[in-house]
């Protein structure tokens, strides 16, 4: 599903943001990528959606070479993916409903579909009374719910978050973490990276640690061991 081999992203001389990245994930796999604010953890995901080009290495996702796509193939690996990013981009002239219900559409659902999948969500998300309203009406926590629920809508192959609880309090964390876990048991591959790593530990899933741009995997103690 997903293979990083030696895999770098350097933005300026000397300002490595990722370093000799090995990495794979299995199709139906759940991991967290977990580590400090400035670790790589955003430019890790943006290289598998290809929002960024490796700087050397390959990255495979979906059996695809993402640096070497066209930018009309690069579309349409996109549109295969749920995509939670740390800017929260909605629409403001429209509902809650309707963002949501829009990444369905234009996905090609019908529009009665789209928005019984958008409300369904939205339902689950504890944002019920928050159908109707806009953008500038919600709290920023809210807004970040239905981030995640426009990622879910379309039940993507892979699904990448970025920090997707990070304006939430525990309780809707956890919620939320649990919503984006039940993609998986309907055959989606989870990556979410976060900075809280007791959530990430808590889980049970894979975690995957990164910091100053590499990554390790084991407990906490081995981490800091090798760094």
């Amino acid at each position: 599903m997903i293979r990083l081999a030696g895999v770098s992203k350097l933005y300026s001389p000397g300002s490595p943001a990722l370093v000799d990245v090995n990495l794979s994930i299995e199709r139906g796999e759940f991991a967290f990528l977990s580590g400090p604010t400035g670790a790589g953890k955003t430019t890790l995901l943006k290289l598998l959606f290809g929002g960024e080009r490796a700087t050397a290495g390959d990255v495979v996702v979906l059996g695809r070479d993402v640096g070497r796509l066209s930018a009309r193939a690069l579309a349409a690996h996109r549109r295969e993916l749920g995509v939670v990013t740390q800017e929260i981009k909605l629409l403001p002239g429209m509902t809650a409903l309707d963002n949501v219900a829009l990444a369905a559409e234009v996905a090609g659902a019908s529009a009665r579909e789209s928005r019984r999948r958008a409300a369904g969500l939205l339902d689950e998300l504890g944002l019920a009374t928050k159908r109707n309203c806009k953008p500038s009406a919600l709290s920023g926590g809210e807004r970040q719910k239905i981030a995640v629920a426009r990622a879910l809508v379309n039940d993507p192959a892979l699904i990448l978050a970025d920090e997707p609880t990070e304006n939430l309090d525990a309780e809707a964390a956890e919620a939320t973490t649990r919503l984006i876990a039940g993609a998986r048991e309907r055959g989606a591959t989870v990556v979410v990276a976060t900075h809280d790593a007791a959530l990430a530990w808590r889980s049970g899933s894979r975690v995957v640690l990164i910091e100053h741009g590499r990554i390790f995997e084991g407990e906490p103690t081995r981490r800091e061991a090798a760094l």
